[in-house]
């Protein structure tokens, strides 16, 4: 533990001392159990493997300056896991089940919380994968959920800081009647090719349009977007977006502030009357976005004039902190308090 450098932690794994595991077999889901094993034993023919039966979240444990452990919302992750779970048919977890695995993965590695103003955060990841062979296309009878934890800092290197995204055209992240809405693997995947070039080009992140018409803006590689104008925090209503939890509870703080909050079509032609915009997930909280660059239409949107993240991106992001810290009051219940 001497070795870890709170303050500058990559978002990397870092091994620690227990995972959780609980298998659905015969129609019932075992008592989630602790192991020290990294490893996964897998049948060549599971279908995690194959027919992408695989699910994920990401969600936090924060140490507060009393001392106590809080994750911030599992149960909106327990729900959205079941989501994922019906859009590609995989046996659902019970949302009770999900939570008592988040709960003794951190309290069996209380020991890598990162301490309180160190920036860092155990980021904890549940895992669903279906693990019976299964040669023709077909849903699996057996699953497997893990969650194993390790502690992070910062999503984007840069921290809180203004960032350039990128639009390319000639990519898709999701479609509208695909699976864009839940949490899967695959679309991470497709999102990849266009990511690297992003990241080579300069960029942190893509902008992805709308699969259909390229009109819209849909969201980034990793996260939801948001604009911020006239007091009113704007983010896309789409098809294919995956709801973001942070994004929700933004949504509900601008609202607490006195902002008008619109969930709608965003032209991309809109980018321009931004005073502000992010990307949005549990990785970053809120990464604020310089500009964005349409790099076929040879177009740039500066959102961020002085290069600084704007005013109300900033109360937003200290509002949301403070609540998971436990610096703010949780108003709305949004945290579980280990101890």
């Amino acid at each position: 533990m001497d070795a870890i450098d709170w303050s500058n932690l990559s978002f990397g794994y870092i091994k620690t001392d227990y995972n959780v595991r609980s298998h659905y077999k015969d129609g019932k889901w075992s008592t989630p159990a602790e192991t020290t094993s990294e490893e996964i034993n897998l049948h060549m023919a599971a279908t995690c493997l194959h027919y992408g039966q695989e699910s994920f979240e990401g969600l936090k444990a924060f140490k507060g300056k009393d001392g106590k452990t809080r994750i911030f919302r599992m149960r909106e992750n327990a729900l959205r896991m079941i989501s994922s779970s019906q859009g590609i048919m995989m046996a659902e977890l019970p949302v009770e089940i999900f939570e008592e695995a988040v709960v003794k993965a951190v309290k069996l590695n209380e020991r890598f919380v990162p301490p309180y103003e160190s920036g860092a955060s155990l980021y904890i990841r549940p895992l669903l994968i279906g693990v019976s062979p299964q040669v023709g296309v077909k849903p699996a009878s057996e699953y497997l959920f893990v969650v194993f934890v390790t502690p992070v800092g910062p999503y984007f290197k840069e921290g809180f800081k203004p960032t350039p995204v990128a639009i390319f055209r000639g990519y898709d992240r999701a479609a509208p009647l695909g699976t864009g809405t839940i949490k899967i693997g695959g679309n991470y995947a497709a999102s990849l090719v266009a990511g690297d070039r992003a990241h080579k080009m300069g960029y942190s992140a893509v902008l992805y349009l709308d699969a259909k018409e390229k009109k819209y803006l849909d969201e980034c590689g990793p996260a939801n977007f948001f604009g911020i104008k006239n007091n009113t925090y704007i983010t896309p209503l789409s098809s294919s977006v995956l709801p973001s939890i942070t994004n929700k509870s933004l949504m509900q703080l601008a609202q607490d502030m006195g902002m008008k909050v619109e969930q709608r079509q965003v032209p991309e032609e809109e980018l321009s009357t931004f005073e502000e915009a992010g990307q949005v997930g549990t990785a970053a909280v809120i990464s604020p976005i310089l500009r964005v660059d349409d790099i076929d239409e040879n177009k740039s949107y500066v959102i961020s004039k002085d290069g600084n993240a704007g005013p109300i991106s900033t109360q937003l992001y200290n509002k949301l902190k403070g609540i998971q810290l436990g610096d703010e009051e949780d108003t709305h219940g949004w945290v579980t308090v280990l101890y």
